[in-house]
């Protein structure tokens, strides 16, 4: 039995029966969270199986919609509760952890036993200069807040804020729209990767159940995860600030880790930098903005104003850092000690900070 068909046999009812016992929040909060690394896997692997049926275009949008899914569940149902501070801090964790955390993994995994690796300048740049547009377009709404907030009143001002976010939220998923068509259609042949496509092992029917169950499970869940996170940081004595940059996003990308790692010890360093980089493009591109959206269907309106210094740091750091990997279109195991050193930083520096 696969060791994540095992995990998911243990795990799942675990959860389940610790919520219906009224154990302890920590615990459920801890096999909850727990329960969506082995889904986050299944949704990977039944993405894949779909993907090697549709053509790599297809299959390249069909990753991009459920590369995510985990955690973006996650962080609908954070958002239901109104903790809008923690989504905004999913989002900022989820950036700056697949573009320094999984890629540095991943360049030190991939370097064991060669002196370099290395990928396509040009699709690298591209990912590079998107992930530089998705620095301004989360940098404005703060500091349109901060040079509004002397001049209107507060009421006044959080309309303003409000108002903003929904004209970037709209201009980032027109300008993903857009990135996907001119990767796979106008532009196709310049950044369509040389290696061959796989031959899926699954029926088009099971890779499809598959899916809906896994995603439906992870529903579940995170819904499980979500109502145990407060009391969670209250006894761990863990700040909602801390939980919702580093925890949260850790357990909702670790299926991506662990394929990203997979890839880079196969030397597929492409791969890698898509799924890392990719997927930060598409938490700040689509993610977010999606999140903004449903937040008033769900009676609670989210900005994209970033009210902490730290995580505009964190998130305009981490483009310069992978912006400056990216231009020479090849790694070395340093680069990713220095990608992972600046993650623990941000981390500690997250861990200290009283904002909750």
């Amino acid at each position: 039995m696969p060791l994540s068909l095992l995990a998911l046999c243990l795990l799942v009812p675990l959860s389940l029966a610790l919520e219906w016992m009224d154990a302890a929040p920590m615990w459920v909060f801890a096999s909850g969270a727990a329960a969506i690394v082995p889904l986050g896997s299944w949704i990977r692997r039944a993405t894949e199986q779909v993907a090697e049926r549709a053509g790599p275009a297809i299959g390249g949008l069909l990753n991009v919609t459920f590369g995510n899914a985990a955690e973006f569940v996650l962080a609908l149902f954070v958002l239901r509760t109104g903790n809008t501070a923690v989504v905004k801090a999913t989002i900022t964790g989820a950036i700056i952890g697949n573009s320094l955390l999984g890629l540095g993994m991943s360049i030190l995994v991939g370097s064991r036993g060669r002196a370099k690796q290395t990928f396509e300048r040009d699709r690298a740049g591209l990912l590079a200069s998107l992930l530089i547009l998705s620095v301004i377009a989360l940098l404005l709404p703060a500091l349109f807040d901060y040079s509004e907030r002397s001049l209107v009143s507060a009421a006044r001002e959080h309309l303003l804020d409000e108002r903003l976010s929904l004209g970037v939220s709209i201009v980032l998923i027109l300008v993903y729209a857009a990135n996907l068509f001119y990767t796979l259609v106008t532009h196709r042949d310049v950044f369509a990767g040389s290696e061959e496509e796989g031959t899926p092992t699954w029926s088009l029917a099971k890779a499809l159940t598959v899916l809906a169950v896994a995603t439906a499970a992870v529903s579940l869940e995170a819904e499980l995860v979500s109502s145990a996170l407060e009391p969670t940081g209250e006894r761990l004595g863990l700040s909602l600030f801390f939980l919702g940059v580093i925890v949260l996003p850790l357990v909702g990308n670790a299926a991506e880790y662990a394929s990203a790692l997979y890839f880079a010890r196969r030397d597929r360093m492409d791969l890698v930098m898509t799924i890392c980089v990719g997927s930060s493009i598409q938490i700040a591109l689509v993610t977010a903005p999606a999140l903004v959206l449903v937040s008033y269907a769900f009676g609670h309106p989210m900005d994209l104003v970033f009210g902490h210094p730290l995580e505009l740091m964190a998130i305009a750091g981490s483009a310069f850092v992978v912006n400056s990997i990216a231009l020479d279109g090849e790694t070395t195991w340093f680069e990713g000690v220095m990608l992972v050193a600046v993650y623990v930083l941000l981390a500690l520096a997250f861990f200290f900070a009283t904002a909750s």
